[in-house]
């Protein structure tokens, strides 16, 4: 049984995951907490290879199951290689992105049906889901121009997608959180980003019966 807590950040091109992880794992070392950041695809060698081959500029030919078992077998290697083991140790997990992202994005904004893409991801996760996840809800269109604004990371194959390809992945994000509303919490990520750790901090305290206070010194 593990021991420690997974906790998954979710949400479209530019809504600040990256910035919530880092202040979110700031703040939880600051109370005493063993914190392991990571994402995906990603988070580990092989997979950093293939989120490579995904996101690849050049590969807007790849077909979209292609793509899909791509997401599935990079997240498989990581969960039992980088994930499971520091659950197991007792560790605070926070994840940028996870089984959700396929569901939103290849699932439905794909059109290959979430049905199907969470039937290739049962199989590579094995019950592994996370007891809280974080959806960080934006318009895409100003997701995508704080991507271009901020001008801090290469442009990627998913952010040459049209406006309607991302709102469709909203949509998407939507429908999980009506189907999921017992571990999918939604936080407006169009606020300032101090705002939302707030948010978040009071989340993660409520469903984890006080963990942030349990260890103000």
């Amino acid at each position: 049984m593990n021991k420690g807590i997974f906790i998954t950040i979710e949400g479209g091109e530019g809504a600040g995951k990256t910035t919530l992880i880092q202040q979110l794992s700031h703040t939880m070392q600051q109370r005493g907490k063993t914190v392991m950041t990571t994402r995906e695809p990603g988070g580990i060698p092989i997979a950093e290879q293939i989120r490579s081959v995904i996101l690849d500029r050049s590969h807007t030919s790849m077909d979209a199951r292609t793509e899909a078992l791509l997401y599935a077998a990079a997240r498989r290697q990581h969960l039992v290689e980088k994930v499971m083991p520091a659950l197991a140790d007792g560790q605070v997990v926070i994840c940028d992105r996870f089984v959700d992202s396929s569901l939103a994005y290849q699932g439905h904004a794909r059109g290959l049906g979430m049905d199907d893409v969470w039937s290739i991801n049962r199989f590579a996760i094995e019950g592994a889901m996370p007891q809280l996840t974080i959806y960080m809800d934006i318009e895409p269109e100003i997701g995508l121009a704080r991507i271009q604004a901020a001008g801090t990371r290469e442009v990627n194959r998913l952010d040459l997608e049209s406006l309607a390809f991302h709102e469709r992945v909203r949509e998407g994000y939507r429908m999980l959180l009506e189907q999921f509303p017992e571990r999918i919490v939604q936080v407006d990520a169009g606020k300032e980003a101090n705002v939302v750790l707030e948010e978040v901090i009071l989340t993660i305290d409520r469903r984890f019966r006080g963990f942030f206070a349990a260890d103000v010194q």
